[in-house]
């Protein structure tokens, strides 16, 4: 059977449509992404309470991925630290080929069903952990072979994918599979798969750090501050949450390091 991602665009003739034909065109496939998400809530739901029954005992979650796939992942894992001020070895990011595949194709990466377990050993991986296994088509060796030994070494599994009825959501216990049909480029992943994969590492990510403790009522209190934005913008919160002066809270912020230090430390002192 024909995956959907790799069926032909229902756009036959790109290349003799205009820009603005195409931009609407691209637009129009775009809109069905969030149909698709959601009617998977429900799947992705279960996912997380699961995930977060491990949290308490230090469980991380891994994202596993090739391509397009693993570098999503990859990214959601790096934007984690800075956002919500935790370690880095909480979510992880694995992409086939390892970092080089980054920014350039490694030829044959992803077709080794080995390797994606390998590299999570390299982790100390353990029964307290999640995988997930990030592959637009369900059917890449690397993600499939990963999500195989984890879920036969006793690790909670998942997978993001866009085909119905892959082998790598036959092999996780946990799949979400987000069908959003034809690319508008045929078989290009990177556009209506990817963006449906990024939207669903944002849904996952966020809600796990919202119920970790790492956001107070709609804020990010616990942001790294990397930059003057940052810092003004925690400088905003103080002021909001302690209505003191704007030169007040800033100096405070800077003293203590993070809005929920500044936050925790006039607890301590009332």
């Amino acid at each position: 059977m024909e995956s959907i991602t790799e069926s032909p665009s229902r756009f036959p003739h790109l290349d003799r449509m205009s820009v603005h034909e195409l931009l609407v065109g691209i637009n129009k496939e775009d809109a069905k992404v969030h149909l698709s998400i959601q009617r998977v809530i429900p799947q992705i739901e279960n996912f997380i309470d699961k995930i977060l029954e491990r949290t308490p005992s230090g469980g991380r979650v891994f994202y596993i991925g090739a391509g397009t796939s693993g570098r999503l992942g990859v990214l959601d894992a790096s934007e984690i630290p800075p956002t919500f001020g935790v370690s880095p070895g909480i979510i992880i990011g694995l992409i086939a080929g390892g970092d080089t595949a980054l920014r350039n194709a490694v030829e044959a990466a992803e077709d080794d069903p080995e390797q994606a377990w390998k590299d999570l050993l390299a982790h100390s991986i353990n029964r307290q952990d999640t995988v997930i296994g990030v592959a637009a088509s369900g059917t890449t060796p690397y993600v499939i072979g990963g999500i195989q030994r984890a879920r036969e070494n006793g690790l909670l599994t998942g997978c993001i994918t866009c085909n119905p009825g892959s082998m790598l959501a036959q092999v996780s216990e946990y799949p979400i599979e987000a069908v959003v049909g034809p690319e508008f480029v045929t078989g290009s992943t990177r556009l209506k798969s990817g963006t449906a994969q990024k939207l669903i590492l944002n849904m996952i990510s966020t809600t796990l750090m919202i119920k970790m403790g790492r956001v107070k009522g709609n804020k990010m209190i616990n942001m790294q501050l990397t930059n003057k934005k940052l810092i003004d913008r925690g400088t905003r919160m103080i002021v909001d949450e302690l209505q003191i002066s704007k030169e007040k809270a800033r100096e405070m912020l800077l003293k203590y390091g993070s809005v929920k230090k500044v936050l925790d430390a006039l607890v301590l002192t009332k």
